[in-house]
């Protein structure tokens, strides 16, 4: 396969996607305290937008003729990112989701240069529209301490 390191970070990408929209959804249903209302639907929004984003990333790879892991276990082989703990506070709830996402863009800009170097201008574009969806929700993340 002519894009074999573009592969590679497509299915990074969408391993630590998957692991944060677990763990994002965890935090959405464990959440309390005072700001209980706005983190469970900000945690709903920033869900539901990963799990769409997953879909795509995983057609991506499809596209670019690969079959897709669709396994827990195979994601988590492939992650970097700890699960979430269901008793955690909203502070350090909020902290370890803006690491997390804060991680997957910067692996999503190397992603980028990958992409590019391999003339996949597709993945690149994608890539490039991920890193975007992450810097917002770290700042709609950092708005919410």
């Amino acid at each position: 396969m002519k894009n074999h390191q573009t592969l590679l970070a497509l299915e990074e990408t969408l391993a630590n996607s998957y692991l944060l929209m677990l763990k994002t959804q965890n935090y959405h249903w464990n959440v309390v305290g005072e700001n209980f209302k706005s983190l469970h639907e900000l945690f709903q929004v920033q869900y539901e937008e990963l799990f769409v984003a997953i879909d795509e990333i995983a057609e991506r790879i499809r596209a670019i003729g690969s079959k897709v892991e669709g396994s827990f276990e195979g994601f988590s082989q492939l992650s970097k990112f700890k699960k979430g703990d269901k008793n955690s506070d909203p502070k350090t709830m909020i902290n370890s989701l803006v690491a997390d996402h804060d991680e997957l863009a910067k692996s999503l800009k190397l992603a980028v240069k990958t992409a590019q170097e391999e003339l996949d201008e597709g993945t690149a574009d994608m890539f490039i529209g991920r890193i975007k969806a992450h810097e917002k929700a770290i700042w709609m993340l950092e708005s919410s301490r």
